[in-house]
């Protein structure tokens, strides 16, 4: 598997990377950080560093998540809505 990046990050899993929420519905959940833990088709599940779980909807907010090599990357969430296959499938069906 190719490591991930910037370019590629929408079709990689998204668990195991450092999240903070940017811009999200309910202001309260704005600079919320941890890990993500989980990742459904709509919601993406974040452990904060108390140990606390919440679920938020992916089409709810703008994310930036940290790479493993320390790079940031800022995404809608709207843009990562489906599993990582359904994602790549989706763009891979709009280049044919």
């Amino acid at each position: 598997m190719m490591p991930i990046n910037a370019r590629n990050i929408y079709f990689h899993e998204l668990i195991g990377l450092k999240i903070k929420i940017l811009q999200y519905t309910d202001p309260n959940l704005i600079g919320v950080e941890g890990i993500v833990v989980d990742e459904t088709l709509k919601t993406l599940i974040i452990e904060k560093p108390d140990g606390k779980k919440i679920r938020v909807f992916k089409e709810n907010g703008v994310f930036e998540f940290k790479l493993p090599h320390g790079e940031k990357v800022i995404i809608k969430g709207i843009d990562i809505i489906g599993r990582p296959w359904d994602r790549l499938k989706r763009v891979l069906t709009a280049k044919w």
